[in-house]
């Protein structure tokens, strides 16, 4: 039987060099095994990247032809687009496992050893040279760049303890110390963030990307590692923390550019997959897919936000955040009021802002908006956004023949009345409040197609809150929740002296 042919088990029982050369073993570097399992893998048509959406047609393709042509990759992205989680799952192209020199601290192949200790071992025990057997898993080292990493920490250095300790020279290459890069042989290395490296520590990579040698103290070593590099960065570093200085970049030769959903529904499917939701009662507490679509909605309007600093991003993680934060405002109702179910409400959003304020880096309109009103103002324009899939527009619906679907409730709130809807409120307060409003059921049954019962509510405060966001209704933050209320009046306070409404300055929230 052939070495490539043998199970993992019947490898395990190969425990010297004797045993290794007798199975057929031949040596194969990790390019080679990512590009040879990569094949095996297209060819049965696997999910390579299983979990990673909306890269199938982009970002994917362009690993894929990377991984073949046996480049160094550079994932450029900004921050929250799965660069690391990426490279981590290269780690499934490796073979399963490899054979190594016992002992050897550069994880040496048996027959075709680098280290002298590796070396020196063969020499004196030759076909008994003990063999262990290294995973797939434990062959792969990250390192985050920042400006501390020294040239010792990747490459190495010499160590004057170890000198003493075995008596030998300083001349002697057994003194030296090998670095996280040397110790990665036959392995995947990710530095990430590889703008925040030192310019003088970039330089350091050069050799081994393309010599492969390596220089430490007076030493030069020539030693051919095997390892495939995988860079992160983000677009703005190149000007804003550091840079990858350009020959480096050259020597990198597959840069793939990331980026953000390109749609709501793949959106969805990244929040849900990576929202942590084990242990909650998600059995008691029904969302909506409209609210699935406002969580996402909320990162669209960010990223496009003249408040929001482009250049930085805004990471799927803020998303997620708010997606668990949400089901948390649904949960903590459900204990507080003692009740077997509930439905997530729309004024539930209000304890999705802490997940958004600490998310996203904020310009300088924005740092005197206050980043609480950025966030509440992001929650109110993607409401605004979906509203119109939903209902018809209130702008033009006021200057329509068929007449304004809206006018019972306008007017019910014309003459006075004010609704507050809380985030603690009991369902059943909760509805009569809503079936309290004139009109208001008859919008949401006319409009909303394949409405399910226990969603009807729901539906009824995303119309009032619509209706505030196209300005036919006044909406302002109280403890716990929304309080509506007609916009004239409300502008009529405000000249007294009265309320402030959401689209001024709220205290607390700068």
């Amino acid at each position: 039987m052939e070495y490539s042919q043998l199970s993992s088990k019947e490898l395990l029982h190969i425990k010297n060099l004797g045993q290794l050369k007798a199975a057929g073993y031949t040596p194969k570097s990790v390019k080679d095994e990512l590009r040879d399992n990569l094949i095996a893998k297209i060819k049965r048509k696997e999910n390579v990247f299983e979990g990673i959406w909306g890269y199938e047609d982009t970002v994917i393709p362009d690993i894929e032809r990377a991984i073949l042509s046996k480049h160094n990759i550079n994932l450029l992205g900004l921050r929250g687009q799965a660069k690391t989680r990426i490279a981590r799952m290269m780690t499934h192209l490796l073979d399963e496992y490899v054979p190594v020199v016992a002992g050897s601290e550069l994880n040496d192949d048996p027959l075709h050893p680098l280290s002298t200790q590796a070396k020196q071992l063969i020499r004196e025990k030759g076909e008994d040279t003990p063999i262990i057997w290294w995973h797939r898993s434990d062959r792969y080292t990250e390192k985050l760049a920042t400006p501390d990493v020294s040239v010792a920490d990747l490459i190495g250095d010499v160590d004057p303890i170890k000198a003493a300790t075995m008596k030998l020279s300083y001349n002697d290459e057994r003194v030296i110390h090998f670095g996280l890069v040397p110790r990665s042989h036959r392995s995947i290395f990710v530095i990430n963030e590889l703008p925040d490296l030192q310019a003088r520590i970039q330089v350091a990579l050069f050799n081994i990307l393309q010599e492969g040698d390596i220089q430490i103290r007076g030493f030069k070593l020539r030693l051919p590692l095997d390892i495939q590099f995988v860079f992160t960065a983000n677009p703005e570093d190149y000007t804003n923390r550091g840079s990858i200085v350009t020959p480096l970049k050259d020597r990198i030769e597959s840069q793939i550019i990331t980026h953000y959903p390109k749609s709501i529904s793949i959106g969805r499917k990244i929040t849900e997959q990576e929202a942590r939701l084990a242990q909650r009662p998600m059995d008691r507490i029904h969302v909506p897919e409209l609210m699935k679509d406002l969580i996402e909605q909320i990162a669209v309007e960010a990223r496009s936000s003249e408040y929001v600093d482009e250049k930085s991003g805004v990471s799927a993680r803020l998303t997620i955040s708010a997606y668990e934060n949400l089901i948390s405002t649904a949960e903590r109702r459900l204990y507080r009021n003692g009740e077997t179910d509930t439905v997530v409400r729309i004024v539930d959003l209000i304890g999705v802002i802490p997940a958004i304020t600490g998310k996203v880096e904020l310009v300088y309109e924005g740092e005197q908006e206050g980043a609480g009103l950025v966030a509440y103002n992001l929650i109110g324009k993607a409401i605004r956004t979906l509203f119109v899939s939903y209902f018809p527009s209130p702008e033009q619906k006021k200057k329509s023949k068929e007449g304004n679907p809206y006018v019972l409730p306008l007017s019910w709130f014309g003459e006075g009345n004010t609704l507050d809807l809380l985030t603690t409120d009991s369902d059943k307060e909760y509805k009569t409040a809503l079936q309290g409003v004139p009109g208001l059921e008859k919008v949401v049954t006319d409009f909303v197609e394949h409405l399910p019962e226990r969603e009807k509510e729901f539906f009824m405060e995303f119309a009032l809150h619509g209706l505030a966001e196209y300005s036919q209704l006044s909406k302002k933050l109280v403890d716990t929740g929304m309080q509506f209320k007609d916009l004239f009046s409300s502008m009529f306070d405000m000249g007294a002296g009265g309320d402030v409404e959401d689209d001024e300055d709220e205290e607390g929230f700068n």
